[in-house]
């Protein structure tokens, strides 16, 4: 047996070790991004001391027209269900 037979048997083995690699990378890539997406920034203002005039709170209901994306980060923050002190400031338009 030659060289390039072994070799040739081991491609497929190669082949298959280096898709298992770049999908586990893919993954790994993936569920960092979607958990760094559900933290706040640590420097964050709350509702609470964006609007400390307002004792009773302040509703983050949006009356006027906004973007898509502001819609969407509001869905993501839970900001339905969100109760005074505890509403973070990202559902508030800036």
């Amino acid at each position: 047996m030659s060289m390039t037979d072994h070799l040739a048997r081991l491609r497929p083995l190669f082949v298959w070790a280096g898709l298992a690699v770049v999908l586990a990378a893919g993954a790994a890539q993936s569920a960092a991004s979607l958990k760094d997406a559900d933290i706040a920034p640590p420097d964050a203002r709350t509702a609470q001391q964006m609007f400390a005039d307002a004792p009773d709170g302040v509703d983050p209901v949006v009356t006027g027209p906004v973007s898509t994306a502001f819609k969407q980060r509001q869905k993501a923050a839970n900001c339905d269900n969100a109760v005074w002190p505890k509403i973070p400031a990202i559902c508030y338009p800036d």
